[in-house]
């Protein structure tokens, strides 16, 4: 399923003239006279490299019970419970007026996302600035009848066709075993955990380090779900690896079971934990966008036990802030010591690489999170972020769009992104903040007058 664009909007600004232009053809009425168009109609719309449904709606007026306006209210909001994303259109030269802060008001009980629209800019006199004051952003400045400010509408519908796109395609792929691979250094105990979450002595294990030399991949049938599970050979540092062929392979199968994997367990050993390679290995999977859970195994063995996990999650979280909040588990594959409690963590873990935020929600998050602490100024000019969407899941990852953006400190990146994490439950995965700068609409004018 397409797309779905619905065009609302007080009376007479301009609502079915921009309908005729995005379908490419003159099938909505269009006079000066206010209140031609009564019922809603859908089209199929090309926008450059766009497609999508559009619904040319009636104008939202205030009516008494059974009037005309009321049943036309009603047509327009059946539209918009239909749309994926609403264009508000208001006249940018007679600026805000009472009917457009009723059309505002109930575009906000839907929920649903809103691109404002000043249309009729092609005046010289616009108050299009008054739209701030409707809650939707920045608006955009278009003409309709004279194809002006298409560019920025191609731009602000981009992100919510990507979104529909992928939607469609999770929705269309069958449903298929999580696929969960078990990493670590050399000797942590990885085989050992296999066998004990398969309930059987799958893979060979032993005292000696670098028993297991390729992936072994095995079905595991845990609470009614399927998961296809795969041990590893242990990762030792490159230069150790280097020039010996048999263990080139083995590293070589095991970042293939990573790459492969929905999420991977990172096996660590309680007595020795988070020395380099265990962050190394942390920071691959990170960076191959995996959903990731940490196991500190050989619990049994560990002599000091007070206050050993709260020292264990700073350390984590101080070394691989990109990974924050990731679930930690102390088990141990000898006694059985907290095994129960990695599957939650896992299925957790996967949520969160998989979850999608409404576009809504996350753009009334992030007016939240600006309020708390706006974005810094660079160079004497306060870098202006308009709004953010959800691009995709797994990992899940997030346009913001504004202006600067690429001056954005890293710091502040860093604060967005926690917030996220807190905010939406993303622990255990990798998030992804994209910026795409917004062209500045006044710099070809500046460019001409010069």
């Amino acid at each position: 399923m397409s797309l779905t664009v619905a065009i609302v909007g007080r009376a007479n600004v301009g609502k079915s003239t921009l309908f005729n232009k995005l379908v490419g053809r003159k099938l909505a009425l269009v006079h000066d006279t206010p209140g031609v168009t009564r019922d809603r109609r859908e089209a199929e719309a090309q926008l450059g490299p766009l497609s999508f449904t559009v619904i040319d709606t009636a104008g939202i007026e205030a009516g008494g019970k059974d009037s005309l306006e009321e049943r036309m209210a009603a047509q327009s909001e059946a539209a918009i419970a239909d749309a994926d994303v609403c264009i508000f259109v208001f006249d940018a030269r007679e600026g805000v007026t009472t009917a457009d802060e009723i059309v505002a008001q109930s575009l906000r009980k839907t929920g649903k996302p809103v691109i404002l629209a000043a249309n009729k800019c092609e005046a010289r006199f616009s108050q299009a600035a008054e739209a701030w004051a409707l809650g939707f952003g920045e608006p955009l400045q278009i003409s309709a009848e004279h194809n002006i400010g298409f560019a920025d509408l191609i731009e602000a519908l981009e992100p919510f066709a990507q979104q529909q796109e992928i939607a469609e395609e999770e929705a269309a792929e069958e449903i298929k075993p999580l696929r969960l691979a078990i990493v670590g250094r050399p000797n942590v105990g990885k085989s050992s955990l296999f066998n004990c979450l398969l309930g059987s002595e799958r893979s060979l294990t032993g005292p000696e380090a670098g028993i297991t030399r390729d992936a072994i991949a095995a079905h595991w049938q845990a609470e009614g779900r399927e998961i296809l599970l795969h041990d590893t050979a242990g990762l030792r540092k490159k230069a150790r690896v280097a020039g010996h062929t048999l263990e080139e392979m083995s590293v070589g199968s095991t970042l293939d079971a990573v790459r492969f994997a929905d999420c991977v367990v990172v096996v660590v050993d309680v007595n020795a934990p988070f020395e380099k390679q265990d962050l190394v290995i942390a920071d691959l999977i990170e960076r191959e966008g995996r959903a990731v859970v940490f196991i500190l195994n050989k619990f049994d063995l560990l002599e000091q036990r007070a206050g050993a996990i709260l020292k264990m999650r700073e350390k984590l979280d101080k070394s691989l802030p990109q990974l924050s909040g990731a679930p930690l588990i102390a088990t141990s594959a000898t006694t059985g010591e907290g095994l129960d409690r990695i599957l939650p963590a896992v299925l957790e873990a996967d949520r969160a690489w998989n979850f999608r935020v409404p576009t809504a929600t996350l753009n009334r998050f992030l007016a939240d999170v600006l309020a708390r602490h706006a974005a810094p100024a660079v160079s004497g000019r306060r870098i202006r972020i308009r709004y953010m969407t959800q691009l995709k899941s797994r990992p899940p990852t997030f346009g913001l769009f504004g202006n600067q953006l690429d001056a954005l400190p890293d710091s502040y990146t860093r604060y967005l992104t926690n917030c996220l994490r807190e905010a939406f439950r993303l622990h255990g995965t990798p998030l992804r903040l994209l910026m795409r700068n917004t062209k500045n609409p006044y710099a070809d004018r500046a460019r001409t007058k010069v």
